[in-house]
């Protein structure tokens, strides 16, 4: 199964038309997979509460390490509603051979959208080896290796960094559109060409 997640505030945006590719690019090559689409900026989950933490802790004090018996943590009318956000979530990240993520860099970091269904599905810490992460990203400037903006590029090294410590998994891509703000930016007017291939060759790539 395809587990498919939108996050970018913009509906025509570089990070939802790559991931729209690479989402059907994989389902003409998986005719009889499953397909799961969530957007979260449409449609966010809910940030974590007291409840949430209540069963985590549950979960952790009891030793409980299957995935099919955390709903044995939950006590209260809060912890069932709790309960009921995760549930979901959960099932469809464990379902998934592949989780796509369209994900536009905010602010150096990641949207908060994204942020929150993270959260959510830290449950607690659970691996996901076998699964394949793939992150489309859009940035408004250069973050490559070598560039002077490196240091700041809170996203993707956030996210892998998650994958590979929480979920222990180490099948991660990305693929990114960057210099995004050369469109709209006189004073990045020059760098327009550059974001053009940057584009191009991430188009090319979602498609493969």
């Amino acid at each position: 199964m395809l587990l498919h997640l939108d996050s970018s505030a913009r509906r025509a945006s570089f990070s939802r038309r790559l991931s729209r590719l690479y989402a059907d690019t994989w389902r003409a090559a998986h005719p009889r997979a499953g397909y799961v689409y969530r957007d979260l900026a449409a449609q966010p989950v809910p940030h974590i509460g007291e409840a949430w933490t209540e069963l985590c802790d549950h979960v952790l004090e009891h030793g409980i390490t299957d995935i099919g018996r955390y709903r044995e943590a939950v006590r209260t009318p809060a912890q069932r509603e709790a309960w009921a956000v995760v549930e979901p979530l959960l099932d469809e990240v464990v379902a998934a051979e592949v989780i796509l993520i369209g994900a536009p860099m905010y602010n150096y970091s990641i949207p908060s959208s994204l942020k929150a269904w993270l959260d959510q599905i830290t449950f607690p810490k659970m691996s996901l080896r076998g699964r394949s992460f793939v992150v489309t990203g859009a940035r408004g400037g250069a973050y490559g290796p070598g560039t002077p903006r490196e240091p700041y590029d809170h996203q993707e090294r956030y996210l892998r960094d998650f994958f590979k410590g929480h979920f222990q998994v180490e099948d991660v891509t990305f693929i990114h559109a960057e210099l995004a703000n050369a469109r709209l930016d006189p004073a990045l007017a020059h760098l327009r060409q550059a974001h053009e291939e940057s584009l191009a060759a991430a188009l090319k790539e979602a498609a493969r």
